[in-house]
């Protein structure tokens, strides 16, 4: 859909005429891109959509590079390939995953706040290192 407004309003082509926005334009995708995709990187041990956010990143990424397009499409096809099988898994399977799952947010959490420092916010009561 952005294609077919982009292609009416002759976006690409304004850009392509000209070297300089050309450049600047491709790097000023790379930066969004990657700011994206790095936020997205950081969601997927913590909660919070990391999946959805890093393939968003790549798709900025994939509109000027196509080592991004490539990354997009083989990120795209393996978490489906992932969710896919684990649907396909008995309850207690899909449970053990769960479980491990959270016990590695869990540990990304303590290890973060390890690191940095837990905030004065936090009651004593609660099991973090401190």
């Amino acid at each position: 859909m952005l294609d077919d407004v982009a292609t009416k309003l002759k976006f690409r082509d304004r850009i392509e005429q000209n070297p300089a926005l050309k450049h600047s334009y491709k790097v000023g995708v790379g930066i969004v891109g990657f700011l994206v995709l790095g936020a997205g990187i950081v969601m997927i041990p913590l909660p919070g959509p990391g999946w959805l956010v890093v393939i968003a990143g790549l798709a900025i990424l994939s509109t000027e590079f196509e080592w991004a397009e490539r990354l997009l499409k083989f990120t795209k096809r393996n978490v489906l390939a992932w969710t896919r099988w684990v649907a396909r898994q008995s309850l207690w399977v899909r449970m053990l995953i769960g479980l491990a799952t959270l016990a590695f947010v869990y540990g990304v959490i303590v290890v973060t706040l390890h690191i940095t420092g837990v905030p004065h916010w936090v009651p004593d009561w609660v099991p973090l290192w401190r």
